[in-house]
């Protein structure tokens, strides 16, 4: 596990300051604590992090080929490395150390651009080819590893790990993109391929992209997609039977490492199914943690406590106080631009347990994708019924006059709060659905932002995202659909992106085997009604698991890694939230709706309405301002 960057010069042999490589390579420290090196040639710069997992004594990049023609810089881990090395050694390859990040050097020379299909694993890369002077860069199938990349005013192009590696290069624009912005605020991060600045983009999960010398434009190419592909007729048994054999290997193959290993124990299904199959791999007990809180109503220490017991692990909990919401400005620097999903916190105290034993952690992460898990998609399915007994030129006058008419009753009980379900009902399933997952709606948003920023977006809609995968989804299946949606949205721009930051902000290695490419492709392919079944989500998950977990962990309501947002915001961070929203640096960018911004605190402070989502999104965009210089951080015109 790593961070890299690198520099090339795409009008060709201009010197790469060594400085300023260093100082991009260095933003990333903390990714790669162990060694750093750089290589430098005429019109190329690679720099290097890593954090050593495996081949601890030769996994030193950048890395070549036997003759040097080819240079690599790579994060992430290759599982089936030694298959592949075997297979490239029969072709006549010579290798000179026992790391994976050779093998894919070789797969390059062997394969060409078409290496990635046979990598198994994790991985954002890039490979200097000299002979054709082309940088070729790839990020794995459901964007685990991050890449982020910039094509300078100047003719030099750049990538990094993370955008703070970009943000060392003097040319980069810093503008923030309003299209950003408005994303933001409906899906709570930025998702890709954008960032926050106009200046610099996120390589997609899936892709490659391809520069030549003298040809300034980049070439991106989806090599990988989701196939949702049905499998031949199976009896239900026979799914579970395979699914569990699957499941099994997948972990199995993620236990490759030279360092002490461990994995995440929340006591929900998908951490606890982790668990279980690593416990019957090998001899050893597995080392679990987990983070309980000093208060019941946001504490599932038990369950973990339940597994841990039965596969008598090397356990371990610590107790984080409810109110750990010191880390505002922690987050804000390691995530480079707004991101609002308040689960990194507790996310972040566990990676630093984890740390405090072992070098990699497996988790459950993926779990829900695969499975049909969150509750929005047994909102969306039950939307769906109704869509499909009224044609939405009926539904779209009757629920969007109701949705107009229906009080915001965010103080109700849930079955009373029908607004979002109305106004759900007069779309159609992949606007429905964006209006589901959003943090800000479309009337929330409108409301937030002033007069002036929404002319800037000239009618552009966060749900233009989703759209564009739906319009490009490889099934038409409802409930597969709003799950291909999640993974390309939500998966790779939140999930994956918190882990990330969060354990590498700790040096600790997060592997998620729920999200191996070939156990999403079959899971892919399972019937929907063995997802999700009478609104209970991962029906054939959890049956196939009951061997190996009680019903109270299969069967017990769904918990997260919830904190007490709006109790926060009236309460101890109530004068930051004041702060924030009269903070010269956040009015100055012409974003909000000042008058809305301080209705909305005095109405979450008075308890008449509840804002929490909102507030924390501003919030933490304010936190990104401050964090990345108020001055140099203006809106494009």
């Amino acid at each position: 596990m790593c961070g890299i960057v690198g520099i090339l010069d795409l009008k060709g042999g201009r010197e790469i300051a060594r400085d300023l490589l260093d100082r991009m390579n260095q933003t990333q420290f903390h990714r790669g604590p162990v060694e750093g090196d750089l290589h430098l040639e005429p019109g190329l710069g690679f720099g290097h992090r890593r954090l050593s997992i495996i081949a601890l004594e030769a996994g030193l990049q950048p890395l070549f080929n036997e003759d040097e023609t080819l240079a690599l810089v790579f994060n992430g881990e290759i599982y089936n490395f030694r298959e592949l090395r075997t297979k490239l050694q029969a072709l006549g390859h010579v290798f000179r150390t026992p790391s994976d990040s050779e093998t894919i050097v070789h797969a390059y020379e062997q394969w060409g651009h078409a290496c990635v299909n046979h990598l198994r694993g994790m991985f954002a890369f890039a490979i200097w080819d000299r002979p054709q002077q082309t940088l070729f860069m790839a990020r794995d199938r459901l964007g685990i590893k991050p890449m982020h990349y910039a094509l300078l005013d100047d003719g030099m192009f750049a990538f990094g790990s993370e955008l703070k590696s970009l943000l060392a290069l003097p040319g980069l624009k810093r503008e923030i993109c309003p299209l950003a912005v408005e994303e933001y605020f409906a899906y709570g991060y930025v998702p890709e391929p954008r960032t926050i600045f106009t200046g610099a983009h996120k390589l997609l999960p899936g892709h490659t992209l391809t520069l030549r010398v003298g040809q300034p434009v980049p070439k991106s190419k989806q090599y990988w997609d989701v196939p949702f592909t049905p499998h031949q007729q199976m009896t239900e048994r026979d799914m579970e039977g395979e699914l569990i054999a699957r499941l099994r290997e997948a972990v199995e193959s993620h236990l490759i490492a030279d360092v002490p290993l461990g994995a995440f124990l929340s006591g929900g299904v998908d951490s606890s199914s982790i668990v279980t199959m690593m416990a019957g791999v090998g001899s050893a007990p597995v080392n679990t943690c987990s983070i309980a809180f000093n208060d019941p109503s946001f504490d599932e220490s038990e369950y973990a406590r339940q597994v841990a017991e039965r596969y008598q692990t090397n356990h371990q909990c610590e107790t984080v106080d409810k109110d750990d919401y010191g880390l505002i400005d922690t987050l804000a620097g390691l995530y480079d631009e707004p991101y609002a999903d308040s689960s990194a916190i507790p996310t972040y105290r566990v990676c630093q347990l984890a740390r405090k034993r072992v070098t990699v952690a497996l988790s459950g992460d993926g779990g829900d994708e695969n499975f049909a898990g969150y509750r929005r998609h047994r909102m969306a399915m039950g939307e769906q019924r109704v869509r499909s007994m009224l044609p939405l030129a009926l539904r779209k006058p009757v629920f969007g006059l109701l949705g107009k008419a229906y009080p915001k009753a965010d103080w109700a009980p849930r079955v009373l709060r029908a607004k979002t379900t109305f106004e759900a009902l007069a779309r159609d399933l992949t606007e429905g659905y964006f209006h589901g997952v959003s943090i800000n709606n479309d009337r929330q948003r409108k409301q937030l932002f002033s007069d002036s920023f929404r002319q800037r977006l000239q009618g552009y809609r966060a749900v233009e995202v989703m759209r564009g995968y739906a319009d490009a989804a490889p099934t038409d299946d409802p409930l597969s659909l709003i799950q291909y949606l999640d993974m390309k949205t939500y998966l790779p721009g939140d999930i994956l992106t918190k882990v990330d930051r969060a354990s590498m902000a700790h040096a600790l290695e997060v592997r998620v085997p729920l999200l191996d490419h070939q156990f999403v492709e079959w899971v892919s392919g399972l019937p929907s009604d063995c997802k999700l079944r009478n609104g209970e989500g991962k029906h054939i998950f959890k049956k196939a698991l009951q061997p190996y977990l009680s019903d109270d962990i299969l069967y017990r309501k769904k918990m997260g890694f919830s904190i007490p947002l709006a109790a926060w915001l009236r309460g101890p961070l109530r004068e930051t939230m004041q702060r924030a929203v009269l903070n010269p640096a956040l009015l100055d960018t012409g974003i909000f709706n000042v008058a809305y911004l301080k209705q909305m605190v005095d109405e979450h402070q008075a308890g008449t309405k509840d804002h929490a989502t909102t507030l924390w999104s501003v919030l933490m965009f304010d936190a990104f301002l401050r964090k990345n210089g108020a001055g140099t951080a203006t809106m494009q015109q």
